[in-house]
């Protein structure tokens, strides 16, 4: 019961790895607000998830659109309402948007996945931050993905829109240094989620072959259980990671089990970071 008494919301939980995070709090003691855009399948993950909650752990939902300024707010208000205040985050509502060549694309729909992927993880750290700042604690988790750390060619928004996630959280992991908050973001490994299944309905003449064919062999292996990734938020949001923030964290590459005990040295390191390559790093002599 690692997160019992924790107070938590979770976007983009209705389906995938967002459920499966609500399911993780919620088995690890915590309460829980679950957000996403549609109402039914929102209403039947709500129900899943309250059948597991112990002791006096609450669950509850709210339809919400992340990328609506008025949305986040009212959904944020809520969550303290219902669930006596907010302790955790987890930013997890996101889509891969359109696919195919940036000159071929629809510019709306390029827009529109950059605001629900950055604008609807901007908005509820804002809203959050109030009543952690209040309270001198809270954890921050943004979700990250493939595309933070290496182009994805043809699913430009996507790939634009994760690495500014992950330079968002780690300047407001900086902003909010030494008020009792910590800001990670969670890379969970390769999903097969209805993410997956989208890339595979698009096929290699809008998402290229190479990453077709990675997605289907993604697909005929099972991918990431869920389950890992939704392990390494309930450690983000649980005690045992105080003081660790502004870091990319792997839930399949790296060793995150240990760094609690390695706290002083991942302070003092820029490692699990976004940072630029000089020559120098890769021994190369350039002028």
């Amino acid at each position: 019961m690692k997160l019992e008494g924790k107070r938590t919301l979770v976007t983009g939980a209705s389906q995938g790895f967002g459920l499966a995070v609500a399911r993780a709090f919620v088995e690890a003691g915590a309460s829980v607000m679950m957000c996403a855009r549609g109402s039914e399948e929102l209403g039947r993950a709500c129900e899943e998830v309250k059948s597991l909650a112990k002791g006096k752990a609450r669950v509850a939902s709210m339809t919400a659109d992340v990328a609506r300024p008025e949305d986040v707010h009212h959904l944020t208000m809520t969550t303290v309402e219902e669930l006596g205040g907010l302790d955790v985050v987890v930013c997890n509502a996101g889509v891969y948007g359109p696919k195919g060549s940036i000159d071929d694309v629809s510019w709306t729909e390029w827009e529109h996945a950059f605001a629900i992927n950055v604008y609807g993880t901007v908005l509820v750290c804002r809203e959050a931050l109030a009543h952690m700042k209040a309270q001198r604690h809270g954890k921050i988790i943004l979700l990250s993905g493939g595309g933070a750390t290496k182009p994805l060619p043809n699913l430009s928004a996507y790939a634009a829109s994760k690495a500014a996630v992950v330079r968002f959280g780690e300047t407001l992991a900086e902003e909010t240094r030494g008020l009792g908050i910590d800001v990670n973001a969670v890379a969970p490994g390769a999903l097969n989620t209805r993410l997956l299944d989208e890339v595979l309905a698009a096929g290699p003449a809008k998402v290229g072959q190479q990453f077709f064919a990675q997605s289907e062999k993604q697909k005929a292996e099972g991918g990431t259980p869920l389950a890992k990734g939704a392990a390494l938020c309930v450690f983000l949001a649980s005690r045992e990671s105080d003081g660790i923030t502004g870091k990319l964290i792997s839930a399949v590459w790296d060793p995150w089990e240990h760094f609690g005990s390695h706290l002083e040295k991942l302070q003092k390191t820029d490692v699990y970071t976004l940072r630029r390559i000089v020559p120098e790093d890769r021994d190369l002599e350039l002028g």
